[in-house]
């Protein structure tokens, strides 16, 4: 990964999405997510392989989809242990969280 921050991108299919990031070599990290109505979504799992750990792509993931909470006035539920983690350790997150 160079040294700039990752490019996520984001799909969204409707009741369903993910946030991913694709390695020039093609290894792929995702993390995806249901929407609740229209203020809320629920991250329900990360994967990143090997290639990517220690890297912050995890990080990157998670964080775009709280910039895009935010932005749109979404609140998160974070089921997926990672992203669990990570909302534990950015308390600046706390006003996406959905409580």
């Amino acid at each position: 990964m160079s040294e700039a921050e990752p490019k996520i991108e984001l799909e969204d299919s409707g009741s369903k999405g993910r946030y991913l990031y694709r390695s020039p070599e093609g290894a792929l990290a995702e993390m995806t997510f249901s929407k609740v109505g229209e203020r809320m979504i629920i991250i329900d799992h990360t994967e990143v392989p090997d290639a990517f750990r220690g890297q912050g792509v995890g990080l990157r993931l998670v964080t775009r989809a709280v910039e895009d909470a935010r932005a749109a006035g979404k609140k998160i539920i974070p089921l997926c242990p990672f992203a669990n983690a990570q909302f534990r350790r950015h308390p600046e997150w706390a006003d996406v969280l959905s409580r």
